[in-house]
């Protein structure tokens, strides 16, 4: 028997990549299903192999003891009021990325977990991927030695043929190229650099082609980021490319570098420095959700439950770290300037 009872809030398509994320894990099943729209419990059940029931009024799962938590699949604009609702009804929490639109959103749906004493976890799973935990263990070994340079890019156009192309390039849906995708790629250089930054000077523009025209913001940007220990980094958001999906990682240290799935360093005796070295890890290679590690991740979510302690890696606190970096490289891009963190407060 399964301990944790989770009700998804919203069906959409990444609603079912968390639908069979979750009851693939060892310790959840998901029983309810949120939604405004009407749906056939009977065909979702067949759908996902699971007794499914669809309840319209949130309230109304809220208030269900039978509910332990809570998966946000819901649109970015809505993601902060669910949180909370969902804490303040003593709900652990999964929500999408991004937490919100605005830092103040982050803020009030992190303090309202905060506050309930409830896990959060936010889908940054990248860190729970293959490329990401080979690249982490590599950086931990000592291998490359002190990184003081990083870049981690990414290139996925989300243009017509994707199916949240429905309402990302509303500035209410995506909100930017950061906000909306590019989130991975500054999350997982801040978990491969660690520190704090200090500020970051970011340039936005867009693609000319008609694909991308219904985007209200711009698709395309590039955000240096400053260290407050002097070390730098750059992050590239486009999603606007057409091309394959390419989750872009290099990695220069004191005694080595890291470029994707290769590496060099000269504490291997014997390495060919003309050449790189292959490590055994699967790419980040789609942007299709149901080909994320979301298992991984809740499965650690929901083990981290049953302990009693906070989501590792991806909680809702150390998420709201990278969030607050990116309204700082937004606010750049927006006003052509240099941004200390900071003033995002």
């Amino acid at each position: 028997m399964k301990k944790y009872n989770i009700a998804v809030i919203g069906y959409g398509n990444v609603a079912n990549a968390h639908i069979a994320a979750i009851n693939a894990t060892a310790l959840a099943q998901v029983t309810t299903i949120c939604s405004s729209r009407a749906h056939d419990p009977a065909a979702l059940s067949a759908r996902h192999g699971c007794t499914l029931e669809v309840v319209a009024d949130l309230a109304t799962v809220l208030a269900r003891k039978d509910i332990h938590a809570v998966s946000i699949c819901s649109y970015p604009y809505q993601h902060a009021d669910h949180v909370v609702a969902a804490a303040r009804a003593g709900k652990h929490v999964i929500v999408e990325k991004p937490i919100a639109l605005s830092w103040g959103d982050v803020h009030r749906a992190a303090e309202a977990v905060d506050t309930a004493g409830v896990r959060g976890c936010v889908c940054f799973e990248a860190r729970f991927s293959s490329q990401m935990l080979a690249t982490k263990a590599l950086l931990d070994s000592g291998l490359l030695g002190s990184i003081h340079y990083g870049e981690v890019d990414y290139f996925h156009g989300i243009g017509p043929w994707s199916r949240q192309f429905r309402w990302n390039p509303r500035t209410h849906g995506g909100g930017s190229s950061l906000l909306s995708a590019g989130c991975h790629a500054l999350d997982a250089l801040l978990l491969c650099m660690g520190g704090e930054v200090e500020s970051v000077t970011s340039h936005a523009t867009r693609s000319q082609s008609e694909l991308f025209a219904p985007y209200e913001y711009p698709t395309t940007s590039v955000t240096l980021l400053k260290f407050k220990d002097g070390r730098i980094g750059k992050v590239a958001s486009v999603i606007d490319c057409l091309q394959p999906y390419y989750f872009h990682t290099h990695l220069v240290g004191s005694e080595g570098s890291l470029l994707d799935d290769r590496f060099h360093s000269q504490r291997i005796a014997g390495l060919n420095r003309h050449q790189w070295s292959k490590l055994s890890m699967k790419l980040l290679g789609s942007g299709d959700v149901l080909d994320h590690p979301y298992q991984a991740q809740f499965e650690a979510f929901f083990a981290a439950i049953s302990r009693g302690e906070d989501m590792p890696l991806t909680s809702l606190r150390e998420a709201a770290r990278s969030h607050r970096v990116i309204f700082a490289a937004d606010l750049s891009a927006g006003q052509g300037r240099s941004v200390r963190v900071e003033e995002i407060a």
